[in-house]
């Protein structure tokens, strides 16, 4: 009899700064009704802000520079260390600005490379914002995004090309899985490691993804591939963290 090969995580991932690059992880220790430490803990307002950090809250991420429509940002590397707070970017393999983002100075450096590097995308000075505790994601609950490579690879059959699964920049990427299985997942319990999450909605995908996270070039309509050939735009899902615990690579992911 053949052993029964379960799920597991192939990939797992934070976003320092919304908008800018991932930053692969071995393992994460989650708490209930967080999100990956340090992931979207801070952003880039494009002009005059609406995000107050003494009154934080969620807000839609037009007001800040995201891939979406600023697709220059994907040309930029950045290094974030989660001890310091410091962010260093990087273009082409050079090194263009570093600062420390609990310091107004290091904030300021950073700032004044995006203002001229993104000069033609801004409507007013960038201005990088961050709250305790606060998370920049697209979603005002505090959540993990997960996307299934098996998805990814049948995209990749459909569109007759490779797809790079970091345009969809998700926390936890998962094999082991039948294409378009996370989707049956809304309203389940999954455990990952030992956390518990609870699944409760789809990812609808927006442009972004058609951008190449390497090189900046808007070169797929993916939510049209999508809708055009599955009748929606979802690709990956949404889940909440209900019990405590540590995720890491190599994780099993058990579905209840």
């Amino acid at each position: 009899m053949s052993a029964i090969t379960l799920p597991r995580v192939a990939g797992l991932y934070r976003y320092p700064i919304k908008g800018l690059s991932p930053q692969s992880m071995d393992d994460a220790v989650l708490e209930a009704g967080g999100a990956i430490p340090f992931d979207r803990a801070y952003a880039i307002e494009n002009g005059p802000g609406r995000f107050d950090p003494a009154e934080p809250r969620h807000l839609p991420k037009i007001n800040f520079l995201m891939l979406m429509r600023d697709e220059r940002l994907a040309t930029l590397e950045s290094r974030f260390d989660p001890e310091t707070e410091t962010l260093v970017i990087s273009r082409q393999g050079r090194q263009v600005a570093t600062g420390d983002l609990q310091t107004r100075v290091g904030r300021q450096i950073i700032e004044q490379f995006l203002a001229a590097y993104m000069a033609d995308a801004l409507r007013g000075p960038p201005k990088i914002v961050s709250a305790p505790g606060h998370s920049f994601s697209d979603k005002a609950t505090k959540c993990l995004h997960l996307v299934n490579l098996a998805s990814v690879r049948e995209l990749e059959r459909v569109a007759g090309r490779p797809v790079n699964p970091l345009r969809f920049r998700a926390n936890v990427y998962l094999d082991g899985l039948e294409p378009w299985q996370e989707l049956d997942w809304i309203g389940r319990e999954i455990v990952i490691g030992s956390t518990r999450l609870h699944v409760f909605q789809r990812t609808t995908r927006c442009e972004a993804t058609n951008v190449d996270p390497l090189t900046g070039s808007r070169d797929m309509a993916i939510p049209a591939t999508l809708l055009g050939n599955w009748g929606h735009s979802d690709f990956g899902i949404y889940a909440k963290v209900t019990g405590a615990g540590r995720i890491a690579v190599g994780d099993s992911v058990s579905i209840m």
